[in-house]
Formats: C-alpha cells, structure tokens, sequence
C-alpha cells in the first residue's frame, strides 16, 4: 500500500505544483491578474499554493523511500516525480491553455517510459 500511497500524493502534489507554476498564466489570461501586477504579488500566491505541494511532496517521499521501509529507492522515485510531474502538466496545458498535442511530445512520452524501465529494470 505505501506504493500506491506515494503515488496518489505525488500525483496531488504535482497538481499543486502545476498550478503555483503556472496558474498564475491562466488566471493573467482570464484577466484575474493583470500584466501590471506586482511580480511579488505573484510569487506570493505560487508560494501559497506550493506550501500545499510541499505538505504533500515531503509525506510522499518519506513514505516512498527504501530507506524508510517503502518500496522505491531514491532514483525511482525522481523517476516516478519526474513522469507524473510531465503527465500532469501536459493535462494541464490541454485543458487550461488547449495546446494541440504534437509528435514530438508523443516521443518525449516514449523516451519517458524507457526511463522509468531503465531505473526500474535493472538493479
């Protein structure tokens, strides 16, 4: 179960990440924040929305850690943040911003997976 935990929270704490990364694009775009707003406005805000990243983040890599008696070493598990970090955003970036999809980003996706099988495959 700690897999599947470390998983779930990585997964919501991309999200949070995502959105204090790049929320504030959108909500310039929907014209809740001005091109004009205080760049220390900005950083305000994406660092309230990380300390939710941060409160997830941290619980997931100690639960995660082989060295803490989870099921993934160090390596597997930047691996495991990096995909999901990269899955979210292009979810993102579909829904908020309807940014097409294109070729090479498929093969980034397969390069991707041959990743996660290189740290995962051999020990």
């Amino acid at each position: 179960m700690s897999a599947f935990y470390t998983i779930a929270l990585l997964l919501v704490a991309n999200v949070f990440m995502t959105l204090a990364w790049y929320g504030h694009l959108k909500l310039q775009d929907l014209h809740v924040i001005g091109h004009t707003t205080p760049l220390i406005v900005v950083i305000l805000l994406s660092w309230g929305i990380a300390f939710f990243e941060y409160c997830l983040q941290v619980p997931a890599n100690r639960i995660g850690f082989d060295g803490n008696g989870g099921p993934f070493s160090l390596m597997q598990l930047k691996v495991i943040q990096e995909v999901i970090t990269l899955v979210v955003f292009v979810v993102f970036s579909a829904v908020a911003f309807h940014m097409p999809l294109r070729w090479n980003h498929m093969v980034a996706c397969v390069l991707l997976i041959a990743a996660v099988y290189f740290v995962f495959g051999f020990k």
